[in-house]
């Protein structure tokens, strides 16, 4: 071969390895600031199929991260194998002709969930121009699916087949949604209109969508080919939150019923009462709370056995979670009980039994902190509990009438503070 022909081959193959190993790095600044790589361009080391091992559909391809566009809207999806909380996430894309696809995340991985768009918000990545068939705003690019739809004075998109550059600020509520370098969307999680839309969409049957604060990053495969690249992602620092108040005395705003129990708000306090069925019933929150320091005042009026529910998830009445058992003398009240199967984790010793008062005011409190639980009764630490179960789950707080008949218990007070 000629030199300079040589030479010239060289240098183009050097040029060529130099571009592509631009991709998929962080810079020392960007790692002195905290960013963390998603996918290194070799290997899909950090993802797994959503409920199962391996990375299914997914694969690397030419230093991209790619879907094979085998996937459906049941399956197809891998998530990260970290969870996080607030964060700041930028990603490039690029898209199929007719492709749609998407990131979410605050996933939840349950096996109470087939999929992840169940509890996960969605930046929706799709070919808003040859789309088969026609979308609503909603559905198109950067919008928060079937939520929040973008400015399209803002909203620049490449065509189908050039790179996209976006990001998803999660702070601490405060969420943005940025196409190619302009934002085009923002709003705030679990407000009353955020809760109105998701009560009057697409997602007034989902019960458990979009209220976990930590989870999964997830990427969707759906049945069109995507790639991705220069994926990383910077946690950002959780606010201190306020204490604030469960119940407003006037009605059940901001709360959920399961069940056919009676439930019920007079005087300014909130009643729980036997129904004529006798059956479970609960009261739960709307919103989920996985770290939290909770007080709540009670009075037993009759008989007295309810619990309060602490990181539970709900199909009609049946629950999956852990209770802090609130019951007459006697039976264990500040100890902690499993429905998942486990039963009894924390029985309260003879000793402390006494600390209940019969017939008046008391107060629980109720602290939980990763794996961690600690109640206390008047005052008097109860249980401290430290469970790997309890560590991976997330959900709500709720009360609880048992069953048998024949209960009413009086509540008060009940505040929270997020932590």
């Amino acid at each position: 071969m000629n030199k300079s022909i040589l030479y010239l081959t060289v240098i183009v193959l050097m040029t060529i390895t130099a571009c592509s190993n631009k991709h998929n790095q962080l810079s020392p600044v960007e790692q002195g600031e905290g960013w963390e790589l998603l996918f290194d361009g070799q290997s899909l080391d950090n993802w797994k199929v959503y409920n199962a091992e391996g990375t299914g559909s997914w694969l690397v391809e030419d230093g991209l991260l790619a879907a094979s566009g085998t996937g459906s809207d049941s399956d197809g999806y891998i998530i990260t194998k970290k969870q996080y909380n607030n964060f700041d996430l930028k990603f490039e894309w690029k898209i199929a002709e007719g492709g749609n696809s998407g990131v979410l995340y605050h996933v939840i991985e349950s096996e109470r969930y087939s999929t992840p768009y169940l509890t996960g918000p969605e930046y929706q990545l799709v070919d808003d121009v040859g789309f088969p068939s026609e979308l609503e705003e909603w559905q198109k690019t950067g919008a928060d699916y079937a939520m929040y739809v973008p400015d399209k004075d803002k909203k620049k998109l490449n065509p189908v087949g050039e790179w996209n550059s976006s990001r998803i600020v999660f702070d601490n509520g405060h969420v943005e949604h940025w196409l190619n370098g302009e934002k085009i969307l923002e709003f705030e999680a679990w407000t009353d209109e955020w809760f109105e839309l998701k009560n009057s969409g697409k997602w007034k049957t989902t019960p458990d969508y979009g209220l976990s604060s930590v989870g999964h990053i997830s990427l969707q495969d759906h049945g069109s080919r995507i790639w991705f690249r220069n994926m990383k992602i910077k946690e950002l620092p959780k606010k201190q939150s306020e204490p604030h108040e469960l119940f407003n005395g006037e009605d059940l705003s901001g709360w959920i019923e399961y069940g056919n129990e009676l439930w019920y708000v007079e005087d300014g306090l909130l009643v729980c009462e036997s129904g004529p069925e006798k059956q479970y019933g609960y009261l739960a929150t709307e919103r989920f709370y996985k770290d939290f320091d909770l007080t709540v005042d009670f009075k037993q009026v009759s008989d007295g056995n309810s619990g309060i529910f602490f990181r539970s998830l709900f199909e009609g009445t049946r629950v999956a979670g852990w209770q802090v058992e609130v019951a007459p003398k006697g039976y264990d009240s500040g100890g902690i009980y499993e429905s998942y199967g486990r039963g009894w984790l924390c029985q309260i010793p003879d000793e402390q039994e006494n600390i209940l008062k019969e017939g008046e005011w008391n107060t629980m409190r109720v602290k939980v902190v990763d794996s961690e639980v600690t109640t206390w009764l008047n005052g008097q630490e109860m249980t401290h509990l430290d469970d790997p179960l309890i560590g991976k789950a997330n959900g709500r707080i709720a009360l609880q009438i048992h069953d048998g008949g024949g209960i009413k218990v009086l509540w008060k007070n009940l505040v929270v503070r997020p932590l």
